[in-house]
């Protein structure tokens, strides 16, 4: 990848650290505090994306980098969606919005979720590029581990294989960015980027 720099809009230091080891090649630089981000409102990952690297790129005339991620359950229509960090209100903890979805998820037989991850990039001449990354995982009954944030104590990826059930929470980084929905996202941002 070229060397280039892009000022990342999430104030989220999480996906800031996940975004810097992924796309290694760029200069990763955080959204400056006075710059404020749209609300989360639209109704796709993607429109919540381009919506936040639009305004970021606008603010500060800089290249600029946006995601939209979370996590969509089968059997609840794919809820909770774009709706992911505000699942159990406007201010709740990753704590707060897993356990609502395991609690909805608790007399269900399906099981089966899904992360996504909508990536947008908007270079410094306006121009713009959208990718999206997914990947799929069953929803376990009790929380585990100690790694990851949001729903990654619960979300057991099938990526490992059918016998390991460890969920995002207990894989180390270098196993959760090669299936991560935003490792995979931001590959094809990249191989984007180097053409």
């Amino acid at each position: 990848m070229q060397p280039g720099r892009a000022v990342v809009a999430t104030r989220n230091e999480h996906k800031l650290r996940e975004l810097r080891v992924i796309l290694g090649g760029f200069e990763l630089l955080p959204l400056p505090r006075e710059v404020e981000l749209p609300p989360e409102d639209a109704e796709t990952f993607a429109e919540n994306a381009l919506d936040k690297a639009r305004a970021a790129h606008a603010a500060t005339g800089m290249a600029a980098i946006a995601d939209d991620s979370g996590i969509a359950a089968y059997a609840l229509g794919g809820r909770p969606g774009p709706r992911s960090a505000r699942y159990a209100g406007p201010n709740a903890t990753d704590e707060e919005n897993l356990n609502l979805l395991l609690r909805e998820l608790a007399d269900k037989d399906d099981r089966s979720v899904a992360y996504v991850c909508a990536l947008a990039y908007v270079d410094a001449d306006g121009n713009e590029q959208l990718v999206e990354g997914r990947c799929e995982g069953t929803l376990a009954e009790q929380p585990r581990g100690t790694g990851g944030f949001g729903y990654d104590p619960a979300f057991v990826p099938v990526d490992t294989g059918s016998g390991d059930d460890r969920t995002m929470a207990e894989l180390d980084p270098d196993e959760k960015h090669a299936i991560s929905h935003r490792g995979r996202a931001a590959r094809e941002l990249a191989k984007l980027l180097e053409a």
